[in-house]
């Protein structure tokens, strides 16, 4: 199984808008994702509000990763009247968007007792091999509320362990990142916003690309 390659969206130093746009910013790539066929995971590192998370990462397992990450890489923009602020000026907000470094994570120990699983169809890589069962799998660690789909497998049954296997490292960064021991390197890219040069910009409350 190859390695997840991980983006890192951050908020920065950025005010509450920011966070708004980092919620933004991870539901278009996991509905971009989940167009290409491409397996992810998302992590919540921090969300202090309902508005938001500081910042979040998003692992990304298949053949298609590298030129899906090409269009996100960078700096995104969003512009838009303040949803939380009604009368303030400003209206450009903005979001990075970092490729992690690969670390070999070493994975928590899961009680299966703890663990749901819902299984679903879902067709296979590049969209061939259409199944005809419910062969894809859902599982979610019922303490933290951590989730991962896979679909990558031909059969249920390697599925649900791979989906353990993704689980117990997803759950294993959360707690990472939630006590702020990833690298250094990692820590210092929330701090990396270039605000002039976006790679793509998105207008209004319905976060519309322009």
């Amino acid at each position: 199984m190859s390695s997840p390659l991980r983006l890192l969206i951050s908020s920065g130093n950025g005010p509450t808008e920011c966070r708004i746009a980092v919620r933004h910013v991870v539901k278009e790539i996991s509905k971009e994702a989940e167009s290409a066929e491409i397996d992810f995971d998302v992590t919540i590192v921090a969300e202090p509000d309902k508005h938001g998370p500081v910042s979040a990462v998003i692992s990304l397992h298949g053949v298609n990763q590298r030129e899906f990450l090409k269009r996100w890489i960078g700096t995104i923009q969003w512009i838009c009247e303040s949803p939380v602020r009604p009368k303030h000026r400003r209206r450009n907000w903005f979001v990075g968007v970092f490729m992690l470094d690969h670390q070999q994570t070493i994975p928590s120990v899961l009680d299966l007792s703890e663990i749901r699983f819902d299984t679903f169809r879902a067709g296979g890589p590049g969209g061939q091999h259409q199944n005809t069962t419910d062969s894809a799998v859902r599982a979610t660690h019922i303490k933290s509320g951590v989730a991962v789909v896979v679909r990558d497998q031909r059969s249920q049954h390697r599925n649900k362990q791979v989906a353990i296997e993704r689980l117990a490292e997803q759950i294993t960064l959360h707690q990472t990142l939630k006590n702020a021991q990833a690298r250094r390197k990692e820590n210092l890219l929330h701090h990396q916003l270039e605000r002039g040069n976006p790679i793509r910009c998105f207008k209004g409350i319905k976060f519309k690309e322009v």
